[in-house]
């Protein structure tokens, strides 16, 4: 934490977190074009940036409960930003489709 703020110091991407990104990212780039795929980027890492001064704000991740570490998760647009809070950073663990079926974020393919 940092000592001035008691806030995270800085925002982690796991890989699969980045590799999820660059697929919406992608996705959107073709079917919508390369404005619409910066749009929603843009507000997913406006999403994490408020998470450095709030980490506790996003709720915790019901279907990822039962885990060594509590997960919580931020919206932006229609994506669920699943986070958790290690040691002195927020460490961002899966971008999710909030239209897929939610049971989906347990599949073990999906790596956190």
């Amino acid at each position: 934490m940092n000592p001035k703020t008691g806030n995270p110091k800085k925002i982690i991407w796991t890989g699969f977190a980045r590799e999820c990104l660059k697929d919406i990212s992608l996705y959107y780039t073709e079917v919508a074009g390369p404005g619409v795929s910066r749009k929603i980027r843009k507000q997913i890492f406006h999403a994490t940036r408020h998470l450095i001064k709030h980490p506790e704000s996003g709720q915790v991740e019901s279907l990822l409960q039962g885990q060594e570490q509590e997960f919580r998760y931020c919206i932006a647009g229609n994506y669920k930003i699943i986070y958790t809070v290690v040691e002195e950073n927020i460490l961002v663990t899966d971008v999710f489709d909030t239209r897929q079926n939610p049971v989906k974020m347990n599949k073990p393919d999906r790596k956190q």
